[in-house]
């Protein structure tokens, strides 16, 4: 199971853009930070967002539920590569019901059977 939940501030403006398919793809930036550790960055995505999910800015404390994917690319004439988090959900820290919701659905994702493999 690929699952991450994060709770972070986004750190700069997110950027929107439209794909050739037609689809919206907004990027965060994330700063997560715990006691006694160093801050982390993390890079976040999110495919065609909900208009609240779109109107968050920078300085915003968030909470995120997604998934961690390895996307590979060229790159001035070589393959690259960029660890991401796609997420699913982006909600204002701030909003504890929804914050809630958000980690019971991640929690039922866990307790659901796993698939059986062929």
């Amino acid at each position: 199971m690929n699952l991450v939940i994060l709770r972070g501030t986004v750190t700069r403006q997110p950027e929107s853009r439209e794909l050739g398919s037609g689809t919206e793809l907004v990027t965060y930036e994330l700063t997560v930070r715990e006691p006694g550790r160093s801050a982390e960055t993390v890079p976040v995505v999110c495919f065609d967002p909900p208009q609240a999910t779109k109107a968050i800015a920078a300085g915003t404390s968030v909470v995120v539920l997604g998934r961690v994917r390895r996307r590979f690319f060229r790159a001035g004439g070589s393959t690259a590569s960029r660890t991401e988090v796609v997420a699913t959900s982006v909600v204002p820290a701030t909003r504890q019901a929804q914050v809630r919701r958000l980690i019971d659905r991640a929690r039922a994702s866990l307790d659901a059977p796993a698939p059986l493999n062929p």
